[in-house]
């Protein structure tokens, strides 16, 4: 069984809602002209807000981090997004010297020993190649929903960052269902390890499949408490929470 099967759902406000989506998106372009981003991590929901960018020709640059620590698939949909819709993704990578200074000084698992390591490293390798990809617009978007996690439960459409940004998440409100009905009805390419149960994916130390009714991103960082689940890319910088970690592992 495939993501597809498993998880395209229709619901009844699906039509309605995309509506809405699309008119956000319009917008938010047209608000910010030649200076508006799409943020994508690669996965299912950021793959249809691509997918809602190309089929309405909206001027939205596609960016993604590449982050030197992907899945081999993951980083192959770069291509195949360039390839499907004929438009260019812009990819930023971490800093070479910052990555190996890291590693030599507290080695490839580092994320798996300290919570501050962790966040370390999605600083190098996440935050400052987004602040390079955010530098000159005002405005991007994300494939953020309220569904994802009790953290981004109040996550709104339109929101605005810690440098005043538009923040657009116009697929805040729809469901995991809705996701993939919307990506099976129009034939969007996606990751193929969200066939192998991964619904969230990252970095490949810190993404694993998850189990019948575990939540939905309990495959990230599943050695951190529950509240530890945010790289940072997210979070309002005075809102990182205190957490701790569960057990790393061995």
């Amino acid at each position: 069984m495939n993501a597809v099967d498993l998880y395209a759902r229709r619901t009844q406000g699906f039509d309605a809602g995309l509506a809405r989506t699309v008119a956000l998106l319009k917008d938010a372009a047209a608000e910010h002209a030649g200076h508006i981003v799409q943020a994508t991590s690669l996965g299912a929901e950021d793959m249809v807000v691509t997918d809602l960018i190309a089929r309405h020709a909206l001027p939205i640059a596609i960016g993604t981090l590449e982050t030197g620590m992907l899945h081999d698939e993951t980083v192959a949909l770069i291509g195949r997004i360039e390839q499907h819709y004929g438009l260019p993704v812009e990819v930023y990578r971490p800093r070479q010297e910052a990555v190996i200074d890291f590693v030599r000084s507290h080695g490839e698992r580092a994320m798996y020993s300290s919570l501050p390591l962790r966040k370390r490293c999605c600083g190098i390798r996440k935050l400052e190649p987004l602040s390079r990809m955010l530098g000159e617009r005002s405005a991007w978007v994300t494939g953020l929903r309220r569904e994802q996690s009790n953290a981004r439960g109040e996550v709104p459409e339109r929101d605005q960052d810690d440098a005043g940004r538009l923040k657009l998440n116009p697929l805040a409100d729809w469901t995991w269902g809705d996701v993939w009905h919307y990506i099976a009805a129009q034939g969007v390419p996606y990751n193929p390890l969200h066939d192998e149960f991964m619904p969230s994916i990252g970095c490949a130390p810190c993404t694993r499949a998850i189990a019948v009714g575990e939540p939905f991103r309990a495959g990230r960082w599943w050695w951190e408490d529950e509240s530890a689940k945010e790289c940072g890319l997210h979070v309002m910088q005075q809102e990182q929470p205190a957490v701790s970690m569960i057990g790393a592992p061995q």
